[in-house]
């Protein structure tokens, strides 16, 4: 499955009542809360019981991808546009590979 794929297949899921900006805002809000909650499954497997999050932290993920996917779609954007972007930005900054002291002091 392509990211564009799964961006018309979630489409299917998100409120057809909305207007564009509040589907905006939808994404972005959501994107906040399931980051939130990956942070917290970490936490919770660090310094609570250890457990395994593997499986857990695929479902965060999916709605992590499926609140990109809506904000995408409110701004017309395609997610493998976004990927594609997202990969030539980081070939700029990292041409050689990640480089620890090139993160720290790249322009912008």
């Amino acid at each position: 499955m392509t990211l564009n794929e799964y961006q018309e297949l979630a489409l299917r899921t998100s409120r057809k009542d909305l207007e564009n900006e509040d589907h905006l805002m939808n994404g972005c809000l959501g994107l906040a809360g399931e980051a939130g909650e990956c942070a917290d499954l970490l936490k919770k497997s660090i310094f609570q019981d250890g457990r395994d999050i593997k499986e857990k932290m695929i479902d965060e993920l999916g709605d992590v991808l499926w609140y990109v996917s809506e904000t995408a779609t409110a701004l017309g954007i395609w997610m493998d546009d976004i990927a594609l972007h997202n990969i030539e930005k980081l070939k700029k900054r990292y041409p050689e590979g990640f480089d620890a002291e090139r993160s720290l002091h790249r322009e912008e």
